[in-house]
């Protein structure tokens, strides 16, 4: 339920600055409409969703991600595209304005592993609220279920919007906050890319980002539901290193998933389209070098020597993931330890190094956390995300060629994107 201001018209109230349509209740529609508000404009966001937020909902898995708490400059090592671009968003507002906006609204915070921020409580709904209170105090409009069809446009500026029943909504400002085609599920079905291509815009090619990964080879998918915590993956092509990273994975029915594999996603995606696949390979020892792992390996074998080898080398990784092992591993698992040649050993040594398996496609965009692409930043002023051909047309969040790794930083291009347009209408 929405405890801001519901109203059923938008006649201007009282004596604002100038009146703002947002479109689009997401992340970032939702925060530039309270810095809109506060700036002394009558703000109205349209949602067509039942409810506020619907994809924020399900972000963190459930727990929402809220920021990444690092300096602002290490913030744009994290971004795909566009890094110049959001010099000045960045800057404007970085990770630590967006903490204190959400501590100040009553919503704890706390940071884990990799500078990442969440709730304290580990509910994305309580984001939802902070901000839906901060709208409330700031006296902005909410329209749920309310759907905009079309920008509409006089003497090259945006005055309004038509809404899908045929209404027109006039405005002295368009803001387009609609977000990519990631989860459709949540509403986003690229409409703001439309608005873009019909008032001149150009849009860049659209990909799904932060997805899992479809594997080529059968024993990966034999492996499903095998979680894996402190490993390193190593993507490829010929001999030139295209992803390495330490982190979390999971194997699932196609391929594998998780935020070491989406972050890794995000990096290959354009060279796996034009190649096809990619040959990708798992370190499942990387705080040992080859070297300890192989005096590891004695050591298990020591006192061990009449035993098979499936009964040894278990110890070494997860037990669902022997059997694979022993497959790719050359050495028979009734093998006696005595029998293993050193030859044998350090091979067996070099695959627990890099466990292979080849990479051949990506999710789809209804698995995908972000799009890849979107509206052109050349045609954006960076300073304040106006259009460089509508005037008082605004783009903010997914919505343009704007993508990053995971760990906050998607959402810290929403919030500091949203800030600029809300704090620069005139």
């Amino acid at each position: 339920m929405v405890s801001a201001i519901i109203v059923s018209n938008f006649e201007m109230t009282g004596d604002p600055m100038s009146k703002a349509v947002i479109v689009g209740g997401g992340a970032a529609g939702m925060l530039c409409s309270v810095y809109a508000a506060r700036n002394g404009h009558e703000v109205h966001v349209l949602e067509k969703n039942e409810k506020l937020g619907k994809k924020l909902y399900i972000t963190g898995k459930g727990r929402c991600n809220v920021t990444n708490a690092c300096d602002t400059e290490e913030l744009f090592p994290s971004v795909m595209r566009n890094k110049k671009f959001l010099y000045s968003a960045f800057y404007s507002y970085g990770p630590y304005d967006v903490m204190d906006f959400f501590e100040k609204a009553g919503i704890p915070l706390k940071t884990e592993r990799g500078n990442r921020v969440f709730p304290v409580s580990d509910h994305s709904s309580d984001i939802i609220r902070g901000l839906t209170e901060e709208m409330k105090k700031s006296g902005v409009h909410i329209h749920l279920r309310t759907e905009a069809a079309s920008i509409l446009t006089e003497n090259g500026a945006a005055v309004g919007v038509i809404l899908s029943d045929g209404r027109k909504i006039r405005a002295d400002h368009v803001i387009v906050a609609t977000g990519g085609l990631s989860y459709p599920s949540t509403g986003s079905t690229g409409d703001g890319y439309r608005f873009a291509g019909d008032t001149g815009h150009s849009v860049t090619e659209l990909s799904p980002s932060l997805v899992p990964l479809k594997t080529k080879e059968a024993y990966t998918w034999e492996l499903q539901g095998l979680s894996l915590k402190n490993v390193k993956l190593t993507v490829k092509k010929d001999k030139k290193i295209l992803y390495q990273d330490f982190g979390e994975m999971l194997f699932t029915h196609f391929g594998i998933t998780g935020p070491l594999v989406l972050s890794a996603s995000a990096q290959i995606g354009d060279v796996l389209k034009k190649s096809g696949e990619l040959p990708a390979f798992l370190d499942l020892k990387p705080a040992l070098t080859p070297e300890q792992l192989d005096a590891r390996i004695l050591r298990e074998f020591e006192g061990n020597e009449n035993k098979q080898f499936k009964n040894v080398i278990h110890v070494l990784f997860p037990s669902s993931l022997t059997p694979v092992m022993l497959k790719l591993g050359g050495i028979p698992g009734e093998k006696p330890i005595h029998e293993i040649t050193k030859e044998e050993r350090l091979r067996f040594r070099d695959l627990i190094k890099a466990f292979p398996f080849t990479i051949n496609g990506m999710g789809e965009f209804k698995e995908a956390v972000i799009t890849r692409g979107g509206v052109s930043v050349k045609d954006i002023n960076p300073g304040t995300m106006e259009s460089k051909k509508i005037r008082h047309l605004y783009f903010i969040g997914e919505v343009l060629d704007l993508d990053a790794l995971t760990g906050g930083f998607n959402l810290q291009i929403a919030w500091s994107t949203a800030y600029l347009a809300g704090s620069s209408l005139s």
